[in-house]
């Protein structure tokens, strides 16, 4: 049988007020009430004179029982620096104040160090207290915050950065990695995310965040657009990439004040679910407890590389999303609670994030025959053979400098990627190679083709005029001349070809000459 908490004793204070209130209206109707004084004098163990002091208080505070209190000694601003300056130290506090009070008959006497601790605790919360020793994250923990609404999926995303409390192996260098990631705020799943091996920055958010819009990643089914992210104040979260992405999504950013985990609690949440259930138990966790000295129990521990490190994540994301069910869900798992919400998902594919995830270049840039030249570095891909002298934009991931994508200025058509020369792979190279082939052949096979038809054939004949085989109409010429390039005689102005136009009426029209046989009948 379950145990119900006895119910907390009545507040004597108010009981006093109420019966107070009570003699007071009895009086105002001429009612005896000496023995119901006596009566509430017993009840609170007390004389009939403190009775009458509680009416009497109560007529002059407008007929409410309002007790004055104990006085008590308060500490002065002068009092409040000196505890500030000693880091909430209230014995070191009291002993500076003693010996000032010492030195200096005019300041105001010291009390006790009982009464002076009584008076720290009964001016300062226990958050002041805490930041007077450690500081605003030490005082903060004692706020009480408001619980967001978790709307419906997509309704909002929030996103951060967090470092990963472990140490791993990247090319034989010990680094920690940086996590960035989406958290979907209705259903607490993770929507896509990126890992470097360094600081992250743009790049890294604009990687995760083509992960998790696509709803074909293997983050899947979370993603689509949101309605609104939610990010800290952070410089990379406010690039000018970052923004234009978020404007042509149609996702408003909201940028939060510095220094407030509490607006984004869902992924600060995630952030320390990913460091007690995966990071702790990784070898170089670099939070683990350790020997006297600060002395790690295992100095030299066989670390991760990078790339198993990043698998063991994705799996961890696998489970939190599928197998983790979290109590404020109703003890479902954020993929059952993204399956059970009707709210319809607006939805991109990959061409359409294709361009705006990228920064572009200023102006347009030229292809040359070593390719396209970018920093004072030469990218170059199989499909610009034969495009040498056009223009073309191009479009590159920040601190990504071995492939950039190219556009077509004018219609933004996306053209193809390109790497950088001297990190082209060989099957690039021989990609390149046979592009070249292909080109050749073609223009040989179409040289070949023209001197052929060239050639003008002639019927065999034993009398009369020649005759070619291969006639055409007027028609069929123009067809082909378009087909080869050529220009369509019937747009150029040339004898032969177009007949001139009337004269008009002012032209003086020459006479036109005699002939040959009239000259010679008007000579005789």
């Amino acid at each position: 049988m379950t145990k119900h908490p006895a119910p907390p004793p009545p507040d004597p204070t108010q009981l006093r007020a109420l019966a107070v209130r009570l003699l007071l209206e009895d009086a105002a109707e001429h009612t005896p009430t000496t023995g119901r004084v006596a009566a509430l004098a017993r009840a609170h163990n007390v004389t009939p004179r403190t009775v009458r002091r509680w009416i009497d208080n109560a007529r002059a505070n407008g007929g409410t029982y309002t007790p004055s209190g104990r006085p008590h000694f308060e500490l002065t601003d002068h009092m409040l620096e000196v505890l500030a300056r000693r880091h909430g130290n209230v014995t070191q506090a009291h002993l500076e104040l003693k010996a000032e009070a010492n030195n200096d008959p005019t300041l105001p006497e010291v009390p006790s160090p009982a009464t002076f601790h009584r008076a720290v605790h009964r001016q300062l919360n226990r958050g002041q207290r805490a930041g007077l020793r450690k500081g605003e994250a030490a005082r903060r923990r004692f706020d009480v915050f408001g619980k967001r609404e978790r709307h419906h999926r997509n309704y909002a995303w929030e996103t951060d950065h967090v470092e990963a409390s472990v140490k791993v192996l990247i090319d034989g260098h010990i680094r920690k990695p940086w996590i960035t990631w989406f958290v979907d705020c209705a259903t607490d799943g993770l929507c896509g995310l990126a890992v470097t091996p360094q600081t992250p920055s743009r790049e890294s958010i604009l990687v995760a965040l083509r992960d998790a819009l696509l709803t074909t990643s293997e983050h899947g089914p979370f993603g689509g657009v949101p309605q609104r992210v939610r990010v800290d104040g952070g410089k990379d979260f406010l690039c000018k990439t970052v923004g234009e992405a978020m404007d042509l999504l149609g996702t408003e950013l909201i940028t939060l004040p510095p220094r407030r985990p509490d607006l984004k609690p869902t992924v600060e949440a995630i952030n320390g679910a990913v460091k007690k259930t995966l990071f702790a138990d990784m070898p170089g966790y670099t939070e683990a407890p350790t020997l006297p000295g600060g002395k790690p129990i295992d100095p030299d521990p066989e670390l991760l590389h990078f790339e198993v490190f990043v698998a063991l994540l994705l799996d961890w994301v696998r489970k939190w999303n599928t197998e983790h069910t979290i109590k404020d869900l109703g003890d479902k798992t954020p993929a059952q609670t993204w399956a059970s919400d009707p709210t319809p998902i607006r939805t991109v594919t990959a061409n359409d994030i294709h361009a705006f995830t990228l920064e572009r270049s200023g102006k347009p840039l030229s292809i040359t025959s070593k390719g396209v030249r970018w920093r004072t570095r030469d990218y170059f891909a199989p499909w610009m053979v034969g495009k040498v002298g056009e223009k073309v934009h191009l479009r590159y991931m920040p601190h990504h400098d071995h492939s950039v994508e190219l556009y077509e200025p004018e219609t933004g058509q996306y053209l193809g990627s390109a790497v950088m020369a001297n990190q082209a792979p060989p099957a690039l190279r021989r990609e390149l190679d046979r592009a070249r082939r292909r080109q050749a052949d073609e223009l040989r096979r179409r040289q070949k083709k023209a001197e052929k038809n060239r050639k003008a054939r002639y019927a065999a004949i034993n009398k009369g005029p020649t005759q070619r085989l291969d006639a055409v109409t007027e028609g069929q010429a123009i067809q082909e001349l378009r087909d080869l390039g050529g220009a369509d005689p019937r747009t150029q102005a040339l004898p032969g070809f177009l007949p001139l136009p009337a004269p008009s009426d002012g032209w003086a029209v020459p006479r036109p000459r005699p002939d040959t046989d009239d000259q010679d009948e008007h000579d005789e």
